[in-house]
């Protein structure tokens, strides 16, 4: 939580500049008000913790209306401020930007996970790190208030062997090989393979995670039936990704895998659009 608020002072320095030349033009710098944090779309909130520590570090009194997780309908009131003027002026678009963009992420992750789980009650939606520089650890936050899984928050979470590894080391065995050597026992390791044959030596190899990418329904079918056939289904993890999203997601979860990620929880998710009254 610590690193997210000082994340967000240094927005908040970047965008500010000298001063805010507008509010100490116009605003007596004694001034006191009461002002409240608006969602004028339905959704789930996110970043409402981070935001009141925030404010709160600026001698804020905040009283928290909806909490972090809680469904948002337009109109609803997200939080009550009290305090300087100047103060909830100048903080005011870096505050709306981060909740917003925060409960957008929350919101389409929580239509995702709902869409999956329709035909899948047990599948894993996940994220990506297809996320905002500077902002990964505030989206991937928003993914788990949202009902998802944070996938990797960062490289040192877990080993994933990609294609351009392999392209590299030459192939999946001896990629798989030279992790195992490298890294500790207590981190999994994950490779991400395109074809039924690739999919095998990755099972063979005690993977923990086999990442089928940009596989059409079929394919994936085709490695779990040969997975099973080898008796190997049980001992492995199955995650699809690659073209995910809310209009196929229901298709992907009815193939019965085990994790479902996409980046475009993150990079297409549409921010909630809220807004701050002085009351």
């Amino acid at each position: 939580m610590k690193n997210m608020v000082n994340d967000i002072i240094q927005m908040l320095d970047q965008d500010i500049g000298f001063e805010d030349i507008t509010t100490k033009a116009l605003i007596p710098p004694d001034l006191e008000i009461k002002a409240r944090i608006v969602s004028n779309d339905n959704g789930i909130a996110a970043g409402v913790s981070v935001i009141s520590t925030l404010l709160k570090e600026f001698s804020l009194t905040v009283e928290v209306e909806k909490k972090d997780g809680d469904e948002l309908k337009a109109g609803d009131t997200v939080m009550t401020l009290n305090g300087n003027a100047c103060s909830i002026l100048t903080l005011e678009r870096t505050v709306l930007n981060i909740l917003m963009r925060m409960s957008g992420i929350a919101t389409l992750t929580s239509m995702m996970v709902i869409e999956a789980r329709k035909v899948n009650p047990k599948v894993i939606v996940a994220g990506t790190r297809k996320t905002t520089p500077g902002l990964q650890f505030m989206e991937k936050d928003a993914i788990r208030l949202g009902g998802g899984d944070t996938h990797r928050y960062r490289l040192d979470d877990c080993v994933l062997i990609k294609d351009n590894h392999l392209a590299l080391v030459g192939d999946v065995k001896g990629a798989v090989e030279k992790a195992r050597e490298y890294v500790s026992f207590t981190k999994k390791i994950e490779v991400e393979v395109e074809n039924l044959d690739d999919a095998i030596i990755a099972a063979n190899s005690g993977v923990d995670i086999i990442m089928l990418d940009n596989m059409n329904f079929n394919d994936i079918e085709l490695v779990l039936a040969a997975l099973e056939k080898k008796g190997c289904r049980d001992k492995v993890l199955i995650e699809v990704s690659g073209g995910i999203n809310l209009n196929n997601i229901a298709e992907y979860a009815e193939t019965r895998v085990d994790i479902i990620s996409s980046g475009y929880i993150t990079h297409s998710a549409t921010a909630l659009d809220m807004s701050l009254e002085i009351t």
